[in-house]
């Protein structure tokens, strides 16, 4: 009289316990670090390229022989050499992160070193739940609190999982995540 034979595992089955363990072998530090090393290259060159194109022509469109100017200007341009590497990392890593089926979670160096990212709910990464974790906590939030104290943060974020008993990141922590061997 209710409808059909109750599912298996019975109607209310609790979500995934946030925190806990994820399916699969969790990817070791060397692993993470490797990962982060290639992605970091990848991202280099444009980097460079674009940091003496704009530090350069800051400096060269000052025009003048000043050097608080030509200083003032390359530091202006520093800035926007930041804003433009956080958009490239931005236009990186959640689309390759939020790819369907086995790249889910991947970047090309987690892919070339066979680890990915998983989201603790078992959900697989979207563009926004991966720009969330690869550019507002990895790098906005650790670049901001490395302004305020030089360097710490993003050494405490990138060494964390050697002493964390699931090897995460602070910044896994935060957006919920872990990351395993692909």
């Amino acid at each position: 009289p209710y409808g059909g034979p109750v599912p298996p595992g019975g109607w209310h089955q609790a979500p995934p316990a946030a925190g806990g363990r994820p399916q699969g072998e969790l990817a070791s530090w060397g692993s993470r670090a490797g990962a982060y090393a290639i992605d970091s290259l990848v991202l280099l060159v444009p980097a460079i390229i674009l940091f003496v194109l704009l530090v350069g022509g800051a400096v060269g469109l000052t025009g003048t022989d000043d050097e608080d100017v030509a200083v003032g200007a390359a530091f202006v341009a520093f800035f926007g050499w930041l804003l433009l590497v956080g958009l490239i990392w931005l236009f990186y890593a959640p689309p390759l992160m939020s790819r369907k089926g086995e790249r889910n979670g991947q970047t090309w160096g987690k892919q070339l070193v066979g680890i990915r990212a998983v989201r603790d709910s078992g959900e697989p990464w979207r563009f926004g739940s991966a720009a969330l974790r690869e550019v507002v906590l990895k790098n906005l939030a650790v670049g901001i609190a490395s302004s305020i104290i030089p360097i710490i943060p993003w050494f405490l974020n990138f060494f964390w999982p050697l002493w964390d008993d699931q090897n995460r990141a602070l910044h896994d922590m935060a957006a919920s995540s872990h990351v395993v061997r692909a």
